[in-house]
């Protein structure tokens, strides 16, 4: 079985890439999906979370106050890499068990779809990753559109994000979405059955 990491900025078309991989038989592992599951149901995570900021972090019904948590690492390095690194470890943990239950399950594939894939460590799981990238301005529009939200606070969000570069350069492949849906599904394809298939 293959673990292929798939990454790469906001709105480049990572969505498209993934759904190639479903129709070729893999299976995917939504990594911010698996931090909210985590934060609703793990709890060692949730004990180290109230652990290192308080047991303020959570409300009566122990659901995370996102605000109240934000306000803490915002601005403290010091207290985002203790958050990353506790959440990380966990997710990473939680990537390994899925990761062996879809090779138990004779699955060809599975991938990790992450952001934040390469800084998490969940990229040392994967045997290949992928970069899928698009120009700003395509990745601007996709994102109003997804999202109904103004070109200006779209651009803000891209500009937060690490460049469509940094992921080219550090990723074992690379999706150009500089064309149509369909191009890129055609390209993903390509790429897709050439590394299930290890064919050269």
């Amino acid at each position: 079985m293959t673990v292929i990491g798939i990454t790469g900025p906001t709105g480049a078309g990572k969505t498209t890439v993934l759904n190639v991989l479903k129709e070729l038989g893999g299976i995917i592992a939504d990594c911010d999906a698996v931090y909210h599951e985590l934060l609703r149901a793990n709890g060692p995570m949730r004990d180290e979370l109230r652990a290192r900021f308080g047991p303020e972090i959570f409300d009566a019904d122990g659901d995370l106050r996102r605000k109240e948590l934000g306000a803490i690492v915002f601005g403290d390095g010091t207290a985002l890499a203790d958050l990353n690194a506790i959440t990380h470890r966990h997710i990473v943990h939680e990537l390994e068990r899925r990761i062996a239950q879809a090779s138990a399950e004779g699955r060809p594939a599975i991938a990790l779809d992450a952001i934040a894939l390469l800084e998490s460590g969940a990229g040392d799981l994967c045997d290949v990753t992928v970069a899928v990238t698009a120009p700003e301005d395509v990745r601007a529009r996709r994102i109003m559109a997804r999202e109904g939200i103004s070109e200006e606070y779209a651009r803000a969000r891209i500009a937060a994000q690490k460049p469509s570069d940094w992921f080219e350069e550090r990723c074992t492949h690379t999706l150009r979405n500089d064309g149509t849906r369909e191009a890129l599904e055609q390209q993903a394809r390509t790429l897709l059955e050439q590394i299930l298939y290890k064919e050269d």
